[in-house]
């Protein structure tokens, strides 16, 4: 498939400065769609960047949609890390007519990459572009897990047109349906209806709220490790790190934290795409926005060139194999533990006819704190979770 037909050139402009003395940044190995450049050549590319400048289905905030050519001057401009950069940045997605044509344009290109293994890092545009990364995996019938690293959950209701604030329910209520599970990085409890903290409850699905993560965000590590998607709406940044955006509010991340958890996102082998959205220039004082998101994409690509490759399900010859008894339980959890990384994972049962379905999924990520609670005989709760969704 010819995926050059849905892009035009990125204008990024100048990232070099006239004293610069070393071609040593990342616009300097990045192969970029630009008017003096051709549509790059995909052979050995691991990381595509692809800009979506649509915001139609956004929510107070329209404007959004200028955001991926600034933030790629800031991106273009930083130093790389110690690593050989293979990545694409593959221009600007032309806005169809409807916005729906927008995403099936979204979702075919994501499509096409992902089966040939080439990580997307999509730069928005409106957050609703989640529904339509979320269309590629069905296309592949692939089982998936979402985290979305946002204030709220973006549920709205039932009836409500597909936008920013409602992809979430049309995800969950699509036929077929191939989520496996849902997870909120960050909520904050005053813009979150009860109803849809209940509601996320009953579906098993795992939320977060700020205070809680903030407290410990080592732990956000192995919620990270555990998507397939990840989907990062600015506005869950404090206003006075990331002014850009017309949801901003005084509380939230911190733009060090967001790069933590970028990085996170980037040393997992299981996740397969990205995408940064709500990034609005008409609120951004001085581009600190724009220049936020594009250190946090540099930390995601450091973390994706520092992956392990120890994925579970595709090789456990390098991990270490731990039993628990845990009391009124019929199944002993194992545990297993990364001689390579010291990260943890742990196996929750699988009835046999379900093995294959669910091949990436009864293999959990999770922290040595869940190995000590299980030590004392307390189910830990991501295996709880897990198991109820398997039986």
């Amino acid at each position: 498939m010819d995926i050059s037909i849905y892009f035009e050139p990125a204008e990024v402009g100048d990232f070099v400065t006239s004293n610069d003395q070393q071609a040593n940044r990342l616009g300097d190995y990045i192969l970029s769609y630009m008017k003096e450049n051709p549509f790059p050549d995909m052979d050995d590319i691991q990381i595509a960047i692809l800009g979506v400048k649509e915001d139609r289905g956004g929510v107070n905030n329209q404007g959004c949609s200028l955001a991926p050519d600034i933030i790629r001057s800031y991106l273009y401009k930083l130093f790389r890390g110690n690593y050989s950069a293979k990545i694409a940045d593959l221009g600007n997605i032309k806005s169809g007519f409807n916005v729906e044509d927008t995403y099936f344009a979204v979702s075919s290109v994501i499509e096409e990459l992902i089966q040939n293994k080439i990580v997307p890092v999509i730069i928005g545009g409106s957050q609703d572009l989640t529904y339509a990364n979320y269309l590629a995996y069905e296309n592949l019938g692939q089982i998936i897990n979402i985290i979305s690293i946002d204030s709220g959950f973006d549920l709205g209701k039932t009836e409500q047109t597909l936008n920013s604030r409602s992809y979430l329910s049309k995800i969950i209520l699509h036929q077929p349906n191939y989520l496996f599970n849902y997870a909120n990085i960050g909520y904050q409890t005053y813009f979150v209806d009860q109803n849809a903290i209940e509601l996320m409850g009953k579906l098993n699905f795992d939320i977060f709220r700020l205070g809680q993560v903030r407290a410990n965000i080592e732990e956000v590590e192995p919620i990270v490790r555990n998507a397939d998607l990840v989907s990062f709406d600015i506005s869950c940044i404090r206003q006075s790190d990331a002014p850009g955006n017309g949801n901003a509010s005084p509380n939230g991340f911190y733009g060090e934290e967001a790069c933590q958890i970028m990085r996170y996102a980037g040393i997992s082998d299981k996740l397969t795409s990205i995408g940064f959205y709500e990034t609005n220039p008409a609120f951004d004082k001085g581009e600190q926005t724009s220049h936020l998101v594009a250190q946090m994409i540099w930390y995601f690509i450091d973390g994706f060139y520092n992956r392990k490759n120890e994925y579970p399900v595709k090789n456990k010859t390098e991990l270490m194999k731990y039993r628990v008894t845990v009391k009124n339980l019929s199944n002993e959890i194992v545990f297993y533990k990364s001689k390579k990384s010291d990260r943890w994972w742990m196996e929750v049962p699988c009835p046999t006819n379900l093995l294959t379905k669910y091949e990436r999924h009864y293999l959990v990520p999770c922290s040595y704190a869940d190995y000590q609670s299980a030590c004392r005989e307390e189910i830990p709760d991501r295996w709880w979770m897990v198991y109820q969704k398997m039986m």
